[in-house]
């Protein structure tokens, strides 16, 4: 089945990179192992977040951040978007000059979307914080979303403009041959002249069959869901010492999470929990937000996302074969990255060019290690 580009993987990443080609004109065939979300795009936190982004990811976030705010003309639907400050608390002194210094920093770039709290500011924010907080970090235009519901809104919004999705299709074998590329699957194969790499944390497989090394690391971040509690979070908050992502749903339900890991399986496809850790993130929670004392938790789970070393993903062209493309290890931050990230994957591919500041990210920075 020929197309002008194969896209792998079906997280938010490749269905709004998918979506972008196809708004360019081009053919585009997805193919998706699994189904759309089940993995990273669709179990993780749902933060829409610019606030503490690594430098070299501000660009992409900033331009990812304008898409959020106007998804519904985008893919047809709101994607449980709510705009809503994102904050990190401080709980000493040391912590608040550290974020200061970060602050600093950010404004010394250029950058004044992140803004110091004091402990009078924060409480504005967060009535209900440990009366511990001296302080925090801000990014006051962020916000969330639901990241399943954002999943699957791309999907539908890509095939309605064209794109051949199949689910259920895992690329067993990818070759390149004087006709362009030749993705083998259990169903059929699907040949290309132009290949994106989606795949997550099995990212760095599609990447060898290309002859390049990418050192993509399995993990599962965690999250629990508590039964619904009177409003008292407007906010996105975080933790500077330790792992936190707290927020309120508008149902009254609490999700929390942060970055504690279960055990990823890839070869099997699983992710299981490790409830020793999980005691760890209720706990935070519970010391953060004192109310959480009350809460009873209903629900727990992971999914398998693909973590870099430096922590930053890799996007942009292959190094080994012309028309070959990468964006996947996105280290379990990517989601508000994935409108961005599709519209620049979408100019490179179909456009041969971007003005994105790509280089940092680009898989040639792990030749050394191979």
């Amino acid at each position: 089945m020929g197309a002008d580009l194969i896209v792998i993987g079906g997280g938010i990443h490749g269905n709004s990179a998918a979506l972008h080609c196809a708004l360019k004109g081009m053919d585009v065939v997805l193919l998706e192992k699994d189904t759309a979300g089940r993995h990273a795009s669709g179990v993780n936190a749902g933060g829409v977040r610019q606030l503490g982004r690594d430098v070299a990811e501000i660009p992409l976030s900033v331009r990812s951040m304008e898409m959020w705010h106007r998804i519904a003309d985008i893919v047809d639907d709101d994607c449980g978007f709510q705009a809503a400050p994102q904050i990190k608390v401080a709980e000493s002194e040391d912590e608040l000059s550290t974020l200061a210094a970060r602050a600093q920093r950010l404004r010394d770039l250029g950058y004044d979307h992140e803004v110091i709290l004091s402990r009078d500011e924060v409480r504005a924010h967060l009535p209900a914080v440990a009366p511990h907080i001296v302080g925090g970090l801000a990014s006051l235009g962020d916000g969330f979303a639901l990241p399943y519901q954002t999943t699957f809104a791309f999907a539908r919004k890509a095939a309605a403009e064209g794109v051949r999705i199949f689910e259920e299709t895992a690329a067993r074998r990818v070759t390149r041959g004087a006709d362009g590329f030749r993705v083998e699957t259990d169903r059929s194969v699907f040949t290309a002249p132009k290949l994106l790499n989606c795949a997550g944390a099995w990212g760095g497989e599609i990447a060898a069959q290309l002859g390049e090394h990418a050192p993509v690391e399995a993990i599962a971040p965690m999250m629990l869901v508590t039964a619904r509690m009177p409003h008292f979070c407007d906010a996105v908050v975080g933790a500077t010492g330790r792992p936190l992502s707290f927020k309120q749903m508008p149902n009254g339900t609490v999700v929390i999470g942060g970055g504690r890991r279960g055990r990823a399986v890839p070869a099997e496809n699983l992710s299981h929990l490790d409830f020793a850790q999980l005691k760890h993130t209720a706990a935070t929670a519970r010391e953060i937000f004192p109310i959480m004392a009350g809460a009873r938790l209903v629900r727990g789970w992971a999914g398998i996302e693909g973590r870099m070393p430096d922590d930053i993903p890799v996007l942009g062209p292959s190094s080994t074969q012309e028309g070959a493309f990468h964006a996947f290890g996105f280290s379990a931050h990517g989601f508000q990255l994935g409108p961005g990230v599709g519209s620049v994957m979408a100019e490179i591919i179909a456009d041969g060019h971007t003005n994105a500041p790509l280089a940092p990210f680009s898989i040639t920075r792990f030749r050394a290690a191979a």
